[in-house]
């Protein structure tokens, strides 16, 4: 593309790119350009782990499928923002109440703040594991505050600060929810350093798990929540869903906590925010457990999309270099086997709330594969268990200009089928498509129905004189 760019210069370069890759991967340069694809689509379809590292500075490395920002300044972020408020305008005048928007956090502010804040997320649970002598979230072990007093009190700690630490300890009936007051993270009080302190079992102290944070990264962490808010508003306001993208693990703790606080606040009365999850990694099964039950205990609708994941190369070769355990499953087939068991969970749960009269909807996951066998085992299992297209919890996502022999059909047979629109100028969109071509390469080597496929309806056209023919439908959004 580079060399075609500097031969044919910048006008002829991006008519060509429009007739051809850019074309078939790209919706439009603008969002009154997209329009037209929209509407056509639409009637057709339903610890060393959290430590800086010089090695990895540069996200891209490794990385060919996912958009990686770099943070420059909070001017840069504030543009990011409005680039993700003109997407929801977008979407929302050309879905009726049926579109989603994806956004990275990482766009909004500086990924070092989130590297931190996973870091604390980190020690709660390697503290709370070392409290209770077992592993796992603090949600599994249904322990009151009255046991933690005990537990400080058998070791001599009953002093002032600790009682005040207890009074903010989240609980239910069926036990602690979480250590800290995570609310916080959302409202302009929460102070990151002074919040993450822990009574110390040897010492009786308190402690932090953080390091002292300066007010100038304090006021910056309180603008990337300020600018995620302003999204989530303008989202309820539109009726469009917002789905937050998954991102390196050493992000990913802190994006999801933030994620599952934007769902308690704005999730009330249905699913306006989505997490991603990435079920190439080994703790992708608890981690969806984990937040299923924060958000039953809790009282707030569930969205997820559920995707194989972007960074598998990157994460490995960070894991060996910093020496931490490899966070990926082994092989292709271990990471099948996490996806179905995580979505047969989400789906054996949808049934639970049907069964007892609740709102199915309290629960919304999308199937986000260009798997033709995943995509099979989410119908035969929705079958078995009995939720149908109609309940209108579980919907499926391809990229544009990819699998459409699969999108389609889903489509035309009543299901909810998403296509991934991305739009911009032909140079800006260029890493998005250099990122298509190096992944087509490889799925293309194995699907050979899509290219028998895409062959067939080229002859077709060639007999019918359909050459540049458009089709359209009929299809309803459900």
């Amino acid at each position: 593309m580079k060399l075609a760019n500097r031969v044919l210069g910048n006008k002829l370069f991006t008519v060509l790119m429009k007739a051809t890759f850019y074309g078939h991967f790209v919706a439009g340069e603008d969002q009154i350009k997209i329009i037209p694809t929209l509407e056509r689509l639409r009637s057709f379809d339903a610890l060393p782990q959290y430590q800086v590292d010089k090695t990895f500075a540069d996200r891209r490395y490794k990385v060919n499928s996912a958009r990686t920002y770099f943070y420059l300044n909070e001017a840069t972020c504030e543009r990011n923002m409005e680039v993700f408020i003109k997407c929801l305008e977008a979407v929302a005048g050309a879905t009726f109440g049926t579109g989603i928007t994806a956004i990275k956090l990482t766009a909004l502010g500086r990924p070092q703040l989130l590297l931190q804040l996973s870091e604390v997320i980190s020690r709660a649970r390697q503290y709370f594991e070392e409290l209770v002598g077992g592993d796992g979230n603090v949600l599994n072990y249904h322990k009151t505050i009255n046991d933690l007093e005990k537990y400080y009190v058998s070791l001599g700690i009953d002093n002032k600060e600790v009682k005040n630490f207890l009074k903010n300890v989240t609980s239910d009936k069926e036990g602690i929810l979480h250590l800290f007051p995570w609310t916080g993270i959302v409202n302009d009080e929460f102070q990151l350093s002074d919040t993450f302190r822990v009574p110390d079992p040897k010492t009786g102290q308190m402690r932090r798990l953080i390091s002292q944070i300066p007010p100038k990264e304090e006021e910056m962490f309180r603008n990337m929540i300020r600018r995620l808010n302003t999204i989530v508003k303008t989202a309820e306001e539109l009726d469009v869903r917002i789905m937050v993208d998954a991102e390196q693990t050493y992000f990913q703790p802190a994006i999801s906590r933030i994620t599952l606080e934007m769902m308690r606040k704005y999730n009330k009365d249905k699913a306006i925010v989505f997490n991603t999850y990435q079920c190439y990694l080994r703790e992708a099964f608890r981690e969806v457990t984990t937040d299923l039950e924060q958000a039953k205990r809790q009282n707030f609708y569930f969205g997820a999309k559920l995707v194989r994941g972007a960074y598998m190369e990157q994460e490995r070769a960070r894991a060996e270099a910093l020496g931490y355990p490899d966070p990926i499953n082994p092989n292709f087939d271990a990471t099948t086997e996490s996806y179905h068991k995580t979505l047969t969970e989400c789906l054996r749960r949808i049934k639970i709330l049907k069964d007892c009269g609740e709102d199915a909807k309290k629960i919304g996951i999308m199937v986000a594969s260009h798997n033709e066998d995943t995509v099979r085992y989410a119908i035969q299992k929705m079958k078995e268990i009995g939720i149908s297209p109609e309940d209108k919890v579980i919907c499926f996502g391809q990229l544009l200009g990819m699998c459409d022999y699969i999108t389609f059909p889903l489509g035309q047979s009543g299901y909810s089928a998403y296509k991934y629109i991305p739009y911009g100028p032909v140079q800006e969109v260029l890493p998005y498509l250099s990122r298509r071509a190096q992944e087509n390469k490889g799925v293309l080597k194995k699907i050979q129905k899509e290219k028998r496929l895409l062959l067939a309806e080229i002859f077709r056209r060639m007999r019918t004189g359909q050459l540049f023919y458009k089709p359209k439908g009929n299809y309803v959004p459900i």
